[in-house]
């Protein structure tokens, strides 16, 4: 009985926690706001806390320009060298995935998402699991990410 609940439970959440990891290494948030303004709310976190906004790609804009649809789609790409340079000193073939990034999208189901890739799953990647930095930019960017999404 105990088996035929829990596979009850897994099968109505399945379709949940497959969107939130629909990616290996992936760390994706429910945003409350609609797409735009999450994507504003976590520039203006990234702005505040002297971060350097590299670039802000709007996919969807992309996709019209030739004629084709796409949700909201938006790429914030930021950092600045005091948190990147130790992660690179850890192993510098880490640069192929700094800056850091943070997409935010809108899924079939008009839920919108505010995700980013794993600073521990980085390490790993690349070979160093136990570099402290990690550490320190998965808890700056749960931070960035909680007030971007808070009240």
């Amino acid at each position: 009985m105990n088996r035929r609940i829990a596979s009850i439970v897994i099968l109505l959440f399945l379709p949940a926690l497959q969107a939130v990891h629909a990616a290996e290494g992936l760390i994706a948030t429910q945003s409350p706001f609609g797409p735009g303004e999450t994507m504003d709310r976590l520039q203006a976190v990234v702005e505040d806390r002297e971060l350097t906004v590299f670039a802000r790609i709007d996919h969807a804009a992309g996709a019209e320009r030739i004629g084709e649809s796409l949700r909201p789609t938006e790429l914030l790409i930021f950092g600045n060298p005091r948190g990147g340079t130790p992660f690179m000193q850890c192993a510098q073939s880490v640069g192929i995935d700094l800056p850091l990034k943070a997409l935010v999208w809108q899924d079939a189901d008009d839920r919108v998402w505010l995700g980013y890739n794993d600073p521990g799953f980085l390490a790993e990647r690349h070979g160093v699991p136990d570099c402290p930095v990690a550490a320190n930019l998965e808890k700056a960017l749960e931070g960035m990410v909680a007030a971007a999404l808070g009240d």
